[in-house]
């Protein structure tokens, strides 16, 4: 999900709006983590992909975790 050029062509269900790459906040047991992902700018509905889920995110919670 690094490449700006993936929130292309994407439509917000929510509001129909175009997706856009920008910088989304999370924050999981008190840590705060930036990442850049598809987001639409009108209503703020973020897209994570099943492999940024299941993947990068599952391993860094897991780490988080084992601390």
């Amino acid at each position: 999900m690094n490449l700006p050029g993936e929130a292309q062509g994407w439509i917000c269900a929510a509001c129909g709006g175009e997706l856009e790459m920008m910088k989304v906040g999370f924050t999981y047991m008190k840590g705060n983590f930036e990442v850049d992902l598809p987001a639409c700018r009108n209503c703020g509905l973020v897209l994570v992909s099943e492999e940024l889920a299941t993947g990068k995110m599952a391993d860094a919670e897991r780490i988080l975790e084992d601390k």
